[in-house]
């Protein structure tokens, strides 16, 4: 799952985002409200962390901007105001969580994991094709009953594919929802890791999950 995190402040914005990249998240980072709403548009995450207090766009502001503009995506919002109204305020601009300054990161993954079970856009937690049997919330990976060791990138992408099980990924789709914002498009990282993914899952005398469709990118399916 690709998360964007809109803080000015930079040590928390770098703690918050090595912090969830361990716990197997895509993480992106803006720095200030303009660039956050800007980049919040024009890209896909499945959640966005916003700071409330941002030079050149407040958080309510973007969360404004952005249901306006259509976007569905999950938005906790982190600030130091507690006050009611401040809440109701934000509420209503479309956040869906809010965390007060300071948190621990442990309630904040918690509420993350809790936005994702909600039902208006399901993310399931548990992902099969065969005997393949993802599980994001013990990240662990198991075929035929065995444990495979996956890096966090072969993760990531893994549990991308399962996620689209049938559905022809583009290189640019892959790009855009497995790896950040600075990650090089005209490398072959794409097809190192789906070339070492396979050989990780691929066991013999099973069905070989990942196929590539010529010209256009790869695909998880099982018949």
């Amino acid at each position: 799952m690709k998360i964007l995190i809109i803080e000015d402040e930079i040590r928390l914005s770098d703690v918050l985002k090595k912090n969830l990249e361990t716990e197997y998240f895509i993480v992106d980072v803006a720095n200030d409200g303009e660039t956050g709403a800007k980049i919040a548009l024009e890209h896909d995450y499945d959640l966005i962390i916003l700071d409330q207090m941002l030079p050149k766009k407040t958080g309510i502001e973007i969360c404004k901007e952005l249901r306006e503009a259509g976007k569905k995506t999950p938005i906790i919002i982190l600030s130091v105001k507690s006050e009611t109204t401040t809440k109701v305020e934000l509420l209503n601009a479309g956040a869906d969580d809010y965390l007060i300054k300071p948190f621990s990161f442990e309630e904040l993954v918690a509420r993350i994991r809790a936005l994702m079970r909600r039902p208006q856009e399901i993310k399931e937690e548990i992902y099969k094709a065969d005997d393949l049997i993802l599980d994001t919330k013990r990240q662990t990976v198991k075929r035929d009953g065995k444990d495979i060791y996956l890096t966090r990138k072969e993760f990531m992408l893994l549990e991308y594919l399962l996620r689209n099980k049938d559905v022809v990924l583009s290189r640019a789709m892959i790009m855009e929802h497995v790896w950040d914002m600075y990650a090089d498009p005209f490398s072959n990282t794409i097809e190192s890791h789906i070339l070492s993914l396979r050989k990780k899952i691929d066991l013999p005398n099973k069905q070989k999950l990942i196929q590539t469709v010529p010209g256009r990118g790869y695909k998880l399916s099982y018949v």
